[in-house]
């Protein structure tokens, strides 16, 4: 099990530092899963994210919520090696299917997750909401 101690290790491979209490929230939910690469001297290198969704007539399946490898150990498999490791713990855990989002314009992350064998469906349009600043037409 990874445990905060190994998150503030890899605190790199993330987009933004760890906050702590979100940090402890995801890993004490076990439907939520973080699994790290780490290089021949026990340095992370790379880290996957990923959550188990369930949906009454779908049943449950991982979205890949982020994938990090630092620079110095790029174009080595180890983004792959990730995605198969998850899409294995995936299995494992009774998922019918993973998926992840990426950016049109994100070349490695699509090649990445091509590689590791995900099939291209149709484009979407993402539509967010951001719930820290207030609403239009809201005091």
């Amino acid at each position: 099990m990874t445990d905060a101690e190994e998150v503030h290790r890899g605190a790199d491979l993330f987009d933004a530092p760890p906050i702590p209490e979100a940090t402890h929230r995801f890993l004490s939910d076990p439907t939520h899963h973080l699994l790290f690469a780490y290089d021949d001297a026990g340095r992370p290198v790379g880290m996957i994210s990923g959550v188990e969704t369930t949906h009454p007539d779908k049943g449950t399946e991982m979205l890949i919520y982020e994938l990090g490898v630092a620079p110095v150990a790029r174009l080595q498999g180890i983004g792959t090696a990730l995605v198969s490791a998850m899409a294995d713990l995936a299995r494992k855990a009774g998922c019918y299917g993973m998926w992840v989002a990426t950016e049109n314009d994100n070349a490695a992350a699509l090649a990445t997750y091509r590689s590791a064998g995900a099939l291209e469906e149709t484009t979407f349009t993402l539509l967010s909401w951001d719930l820290l600043v207030d609403s239009p037409g809201q005091t």
